[in-house]
């Protein structure tokens, strides 16, 4: 059965760090990019950040870069997301989502267009 779990949130004060991580089972990811994305309260969901099969990164979101760095390794399943200097704003739920490496660099395939998504981890930002 294929998922992901997502892990690493937490509600944390304004200027720490947090690692998020997204562990896939029942697939192998180094077929797919892999993209973070988010959603906050009364906001649509949008993306932070993503990464192609071949590791090449994108931060698609202007107010984190700079800030966000993702990452992945094929051989542990696994892709990261680390959020540096965390502000109230990244408050949201985060998800973690594969698409299928079809020839389109991650940064250009719409939400719609993703095909596995995980359960979301919540982020808190709050003094």
């Amino acid at each position: 059965q294929l998922r992901f779990v997502e892990s690493g949130g937490g509600l944390v004060t304004p200027g720490v760090s947090l690692r998020l991580s997204c562990a896939a089972s029942g697939f192998t990811l180094n077929r797919y990019n892999m993209g973070w994305f988010r959603q906050a309260p009364g906001k649509e969901r949008e993306k932070v950040a993503c990464i192609n099969y071949d590791a090449t990164t994108y931060v698609t979101l202007d107010s984190v870069r700079g800030r966000f760095t993702i990452s992945r390794d094929n051989a542990k399943n696994t892709v990261w997301l680390q959020m540096n200097s965390l502000e109230s704003e990244d408050t949201a739920v985060y998800y973690c989502a594969a698409v299928v490496a079809s020839g389109f660099v991650c940064p250009v395939v719409p939400q719609d267009e993703w095909d596995y998504w995980g359960q979301g981890t919540q982020v808190t930002v709050s003094s």
